[in-house]
């Protein structure tokens, strides 16, 4: 049994626009105004420009300058700090990987902290470690305390350019190495040429 073709809707004819729209349409296609600054040739209904209007579009449309070389950024001295990988610290956590090294700061001035934490990293650097610990405690706990001065102060002083030359990253260590209160640090190799 055959199916009947499908009844289609008759094509719809496009209305013309009356001479109130088309003067409508003019004015609004006249206040508009690109989005890019493309240079269009624009079509003049009028007659062609004279002699002196071409002279003038002349002028007035000056060539552009070359564009000026851009200086290259020169590469930092100071290499930037990279969060350790997901598998890093995973392996860390687990014991898989081995922390080579521990700086305990707890009960230190920020100076002396500082020095111990300098003197840490350039000696982990110089052994050649890869993975060391830096417990810096969570401080008091309470309402008005402010969660411990070294807690806050170490990530800062492992993001200064002096420490950037000897670590790759850290990042907030595994509960079971000391959790908010240590850090996995990562040390950079040392170059030998």
């Amino acid at each position: 049994m055959k199916r009947p073709p499908p009844i289609l809707d008759p094509p719809r004819r496009r209305r013309a626009l009356s001479d109130e729209e088309h003067a409508l349409w003019d004015s609004v296609a006249r206040q508009i105004k690109p989005l890019r600054k493309k240079h269009r040739a624009i079509t003049a209904l009028a007659s062609p420009p004279s002699v002196e209007a071409r002279a003038a579009a002349k002028i007035a449309v000056r060539p552009k300058p070359a564009p000026a070389a851009t200086p290259q950024p020169k590469k930092s001295a100071t290499p930037p700090l990279v969060p350790l990988g997901r598998r890093e610290r995973s392996q860390l956590s687990k014991g898989r990987k081995e922390i080579e090294a521990r700086l305990d700061l707890h009960g230190m001035t920020q100076v002396r902290a500082h020095r111990a934490l300098s003197a840490f990293l350039h000696r982990a650097h110089g052994d050649g470690l890869t993975f060391v610990l830096v417990i810096t405690g969570k401080g008091k706990v309470g309402a008005e305390s402010e969660g411990g001065v070294l807690r806050r102060q170490v990530p800062q002083w492992l993001s200064q350019p002096d420490f950037r030359t000897l670590v790759v990253g850290f990042e907030e260590a595994h509960i079971g190495h000391g959790g908010a209160g240590a850090l996995y640090v990562r040390i950079r190799r040392s170059r030998f040429t």
